[in-house]
């Protein structure tokens, strides 16, 4: 069982509970919003009770209310590589070490793309990658209720031009993947067993694969949670991005048509195709 959100015929963001490729919508709970709003006991009992059948297109599994933030620097790869590509490095180091975490405002709904759709590398970048990364889906009563892919994909000259600029090279339309849909908390399998799995195709050729696992995180998540509920209200829950594992090395850019494919086990499978944003 996975927690779905569709575009209908009547609805942008509906929400439904998906068995064997059936999606079922639940009463009282149009979207997602309102399923953050329940809490994690009160949610297993409403969604046991999906009935109705309901079709639509697979969409990110976000709504326009929640916020999807991320996290940074949590793994040891991702030190070493932002180290390597920054003039400032010692920014990062220090950033691993402390106990306050990197946090940082990631997306929103219009600029979230799902599954199987496109997403950006910025025109004024000369070098952007994908991150790799397990977002957990947090209520407002400050229960992790789920799990999703994210691919937090990052303009990384801008960023290792100066960290300062690191809104640009994080926040900008088709700048996040989320999906394919959300793995119930209880459905899902130990931090230790979501093995990450990424990769780059171009046309026929694997450009770059790479693993890791959930596991390897330099911080529990319920640390995550509390440093990101600090003095912030969040009164329908958030999405967390937990930071990535594995980034590709500095000879690795995506370019426009690349296939990016994350897997992480017990959640699912994570593509998209590449296109270059223009300036607008």
């Amino acid at each position: 069982m996975k927690f779905s959100v569709l575009h209908t015929k009547n609805a942008q963001y509906q929400f439904a509970v998906t068995t064997d490729g059936v999606h079922r919508s639940v009463e009282g709970l149009p979207t997602l919003t309102e399923a953050m709003h329940l809490t994690l006991a009160e949610l297993k009992t409403r969604t046991a009770s999906a009935t109705t059948s309901i079709t639509g297109e697979l969409a990110p599994p976000i709504a326009a209310e929640i916020e999807l933030w991320g996290a940074g620097v949590t793994y040891l790869r991702s030190r070493d590589a932002r180290k390597e590509e920054s003039g400032v490095p010692d920014v990062y180091q220090r950033v691993y070490e402390a106990d306050r975490p990197e946090l940082f405002f990631k997306s929103t709904a219009v600029r979230a793309r799902g599954t199987n759709a496109p997403i950006g590398i910025r025109y004024d970048s000369e070098a952007s990658v994908p991150e790799p990364e397990v977002a957990i889906y947090i209520n407002k009563h400050r229960e992790i209720i789920g799990y999703a892919i994210c691919n937090d994909v990052t303009a990384r000259s801008i960023e290792g031009e100066n960290p300062l600029y690191l809104s640009q090279a994080k926040i900008y339309i088709g700048s996040t993947a989320i999906g394919p849909d959300i793995t119930p908390a209880w459905l899902a399998p130990a931090a230790n067993e979501m093995s990450i799995k990424a990769k780059i195709l171009r046309g026929s050729a694997l450009v770059w694969e790479a693993e890791t696992s959930l596991g390897a995180l330099n911080r529990t998540l319920e640390d995550l949670v509390n440093y990101v509920f600090r003095c912030q209200d969040f009164p329908h829950g958030l999405i967390l991005s937990t930071g990535t594992g594995i980034v590709p090395p500095m000879d690795i850019a995506l370019a426009a048509g690349d296939i990016v494919e994350i897997n992480v086990a017990g959640v699912g499978t994570l593509s998209n195709t590449v296109e270059v944003i223009p300036e607008r």
